[in-house]
């Protein structure tokens, strides 16, 4: 599955196969997750928030390739990608394993993934350091086999994330 996941509308057209999936964050209700541990203890792998975020963690867990879309601020995911991420916490479980040297959650049916992710926006030199450092180190939580993030313009948004899709189509 390819999963295009975006926190602002994006004005162009996904190529339409039962593997592509674009969602629309903005467009959502996904309330903040309240830090409850429902979703490991209470309701392994559900959370017990019943809003818009429970049909999206699953379509993440399940992608191999994955594209987010999100403006950064302060060198972080801009709040609508981040209140998603967070609320994708019920695809892994409580439990602790060795990765790559290092202590990481085990995934609850997770596929590795391909990602790419755009960031957009006014972004410092300093900003961009500091994100890419951030997604260097969930890369491994959120098993991207492979990462790429690139930056754009708001401008250059809509061309940049259609390049990326095309890319789908040759692999």
């Amino acid at each position: 599955m390819n999963l295009l996941l975006s926190d602002t509308p994006l004005q162009f057209e996904l190529p339409e196969r039962p593997e592509n999936q674009y969602i629309d964050l903005s467009a959502l209700k996904i309330a903040n997750c309240i830090g409850c541990f429902g979703c490991w203890v209470k309701t392994p792998g559900k959370c017990v928030i019943r809003d818009d975020a429970t049909s999206i963690y699953p379509a993440i867990a399940k992608s191999e390739r994955l594209i987010y879309v999100s403006r950064v601020k302060f060198g972080c995911y801009d709040t609508v990608m981040k209140t998603m991420l967070e609320r994708a916490i019920p695809i892994q479980q409580a439990f602790i394993r060795i990765y790559h040297g290092e202590t990481h959650h085990v995934q609850r049916n997770v596929k590795e993934k391909d990602a790419v992710i755009i960031a957009y926006g006014e972004i410092s030199r300093e900003e961009q350091q500091v994100f890419l450092r951030l997604v260097e180190r969930n890369a491994y939580n959120m098993l991207f086999r492979s990462y790429r993030v690139l930056f754009a313009a708001e401008y250059e948004l809509a061309p940049t994330v259609k390049q990326e899709v095309g890319l789908w189509d040759a692999l």
